[in-house]
């Protein structure tokens, strides 16, 4: 339904570029109505990534931090063999987002050196690993804030200003998709691990923080021109590796209280999103749920090809998978090394 409101998108339904579920159904109306003058399934011009690692390009190359993952066996099975600075044994959601909408096959880190302008026409990848909604959690691994990605973001958009002009920025701004991953490690490391939140704040008060954050980034980027954007909430974190093995006990099971934490902050995060709806006009606002998926692939996961879903593939969680499995982590899917 058109609407000059922000729509707010829950997970069955996802983002109006995506097709939507091609498989059995009923025989089609042999009169259906005639198409939208203005459909849905338009492919975006460009995608910003805004978050943390799971869409992390490469930003954090050059900081002095421990998040960082430019050696091995951090990118192994990248096309080009080479550690880029993603957190993963190959590509992240960030690349495999861009080229399902045909624009990239890797999208480049805007810290990275050397950007080409047909790079940044179809979006760059901002996000920091390690990187929160809280204000603590970059501090805390001395990585790039939400706020300081989006000071790149406005020299990003004056850098487009200045190459193909103001019109076709703007179009590209209000036309282009807005993606922000984050909260992770506002729960993983900042309340329950060494930031040591939780001493302060029960978790109710504290997830209500990180929302109205994401909320306010959310905002803040609509200040800026752009007039799509998703925002996806966090997977069952007590289910990540580190996770399973600090708290687990011997048979390694998920840790019950973070992925209650995720839960609420998802359910949140999903009510201020929808808030955003009446406050950001001629907008399409996104929560998008990743926490069910990942439950099921989990849950089921031989059903989707996994053979692997406690361990992670890199040296981040303390018990890796071996080198020919397929692997599940709460950052990447991770392929079968040939």
């Amino acid at each position: 339904m058109t609407t000059t409101h922000s729509q707010v998108i829950h997970h069955r339904r996802l983002w109006p570029w995506l097709p939507q579920d091609s498989g059995p159904g009923p025989p089609p109306d042999p009169s259906p109505p005639p198409p939208d003058p203005s459909p849905k399934n338009q492919t975006p011009p460009a995608v910003f990534y805004f978050g943390d690692s799971i869409i992390d390009t490469g930003n954090n190359n050059n900081l002095t931090t421990e998040m960082r993952c430019d050696f091995r066996p951090y990118g192994i099975d990248f096309p080009t063999g080479v550690a880029t600075g993603r957190f993963s044994n190959g590509k992240v959601a960030s690349d495999y987002i861009s080229g399902y909408f045909g624009l990239k096959p890797i999208v480049r880190a805007y810290l990275e050196p050397n950007v080409q302008i047909e790079e940044l026409l179809t979006g760059v990848s901002f996000a920091s690993g390690g990187s929160g909604y809280y204000h603590l959690t970059p501090k805390i691994s001395n990585v790039r804030s939400l706020l300081e990605q989006l000071e790149y973001f406005e020299q990003y958009i004056e850098r487009l200003k200045r190459l193909v002009g103001k019109d076709k920025t703007d179009h590209l701004l209000a036309k282009g998709l807005a993606i922000v991953v984050a909260g992770n490690n506002d729960l993983l490391i900042t309340y329950y691990g060494q930031g040591a939140q939780s001493l302060r704040y029960d978790i109710h008060n504290f997830t209500s923080m990180m929302a109205n954050s994401a909320a306010s980034f959310v905002m803040q980027l609509h200040g800026h021109g752009v007039r799509q954007i998703a925002v996806l909430g966090t997977p069952p974190l007590g289910c990540v590796p580190l996770q399973r093995t600090i708290k687990g006990g011997l048979h390694r099971d998920c840790y019950q209280d973070l992925n209650y934490a995720s839960q609420i902050f998802n359910a949140r995060l999903s009510i201020k999103l929808d808030q955003l709806a009446y406050a950001l006009p001629n907008s399409n606002v996104f929560y998008i749920d990743i926490y069910s998926p990942f439950s099921d692939i989990m849950k089921n996961s031989q059903d989707y090809g996994f053979e692997e879903v406690t361990k992670g593939c890199c040296g981040t969680g303390l018990v890796e998978a071996g080198s020919g499995n397929y692997s599940l982590m709460y950052e990447a899917i991770f392929r079968r090394r040939s």
